[in-house]
Parts: C-alpha cells; sequence; structure tokens
C-alpha cells in the first residue's frame, strides 16, 4: 500500500454526555496538520458490537457477526491508532474493551498512542490498555497525551466552564508532538512488517 499512513482516531466512549469529542477533534487536527499521517475519527458510538458472543477470538476462528465483520473491515484500512481514553475506574470503558475483543488480526503490528483524560489524566487506563495490546501484538508509543486536573475541569463543558480546548493547548501539544513523532517512527516499521509499505 503507497500513500501516507492511515490513523484511526478511536472514541472509546460512547455516553451520551461524553467529553472525548473535543480532544478527538483537537488530536485530528494535529495529526492532519502533519505531512507524515492522515488521520480521521472513528466512533464507537458508529460500531454497535453486541458483547463478545463469538465462538473464538478472531485470531483463532473467523468471526460470524456481522457488526464483527463491519468493524473488523473498518480497523483494516488503518495502519496505526489513536485511542481517545477516558478512564472508568482505572480501566478502558467497556465499549472499548469490548470493540478491541471483537478484532485481533486488524490489530496486530499495528502501533498506538492515546489522548487520555481524567481527574489523574487517564494514566490508569492507559496502562490498562497497554497490557490489553500486549497480546494482540501491538505497539505502544511512550509519549502520549493526558488532560486532568485543573486543565480537564477548565475545558471539560460538564463543569459549567465553556473554555476551547485550545486554551490548555500549551500544556498538551509538545506531549501530542511527541507522540505524534514517534507513532510517525513506528508506523515505517511496523507498515513494512505489515507488508503494507510503498
Amino acid at each position: 500500500m503507497s500513500g501516507k499512513p492511515r490513523i484511526a482516531i478511536i472514541i472509546s466512549s460512547t455516553r451520551p454526555t461524553r467529553f472525548a469529542d473535543l480532544p478527538a477533534q483537537w488530536v485530528l487536527k494535529q495529526a492532519n496538520a502533519r505531512s507524515d499521517m492522515e488521520a480521521e475519527i472513528v466512533d464507537l458510538r458508529d460500531h454497535p458490537l453486541p458483547f463478545f458472543d463469538e465462538i473464538a477470538s478472531s485470531g483463532f476462528a473467523p468471526s460470524r457477526g456481522a457488526e464483527a465483520i463491519r468493524w473488523q473491515q473498518t480497523l483494516k484500512r488503518f495502519d496505526g491508532f489513536i485511542f481517545v481514553l477516558a478512564e472508568y475506574n482505572f480501566a478502558v470503558t467497556g465499549a472499548l474493551k469490548n470493540a478491541i475483543d471483537h478484532a485481533y488480526h486488524e490489530w496486530s503490528f499495528k502501533p498506538f498512542t492515546a489522548v487520555a483524560y481524567g481527574g489523574t489524566g487517564g494514566v490508569r487506563a492507559l496502562e490498562n490498555l497497554r497490557t490489553i495490546a500486549t497480546p494482540l501484538q501491538m505497539v505502544s508509543t511512550r509519549s502520549s497525551v493526558h488532560i486532568g486536573g485543573a486543565d480537564f475541569v477548565s475545558v471539560h463543558p460538564g463543569y459549567g466552564i465553556k473554555k476551547p480546548i485550545e486554551a490548555i493547548e500549551d500544556h498538551i501539544l509538545p506531549s501530542a508532538n511527541a507522540a505524534l513523532d514517534e507513532l510517525s517512527t513506528w508506523l515505517g516499521i511496523l507498515r513494512v512488517a505489515n507488508g503494507r509499505a510503498a
């Protein structure tokens, strides 16, 4: 496959009142301002997967469910991922874990980074995601974006403060640039492993 690597920005929360859309749109802008990748948003709301009910992981047996197959076809188009991570009880959302479990080969040998958020910047959700990603043979960047504490409260509409996310850009842009640089490096390496290089 030739051309710029394609990145899916996966929104992990499906709640009606989610915060995720703000950082998702922000990181989409950052990624698409670069010359070494092109990104688009993949929203789990658009993939109404059932709770995992296949006979086995698709790494061992083909999926039968129409939504699972459609989800796998969506993921297959991408060379890497940026997860927009909400933290629920020190972990990723149930919706994201379920979506991850509905694919296997489509994740393998592909890199990812994250924009995580929550009271402590979503750090535990990201650690949880890295653990989940290991048996899928995914590669995590070292750097990631964390929106937490006063920054999180200041831009979350639910707290009644109507600042745009750009109000905290000075705090998160350096880590975003580092994460995207690392993602680009791994894309170059792993696209060869996947036979997707130009």
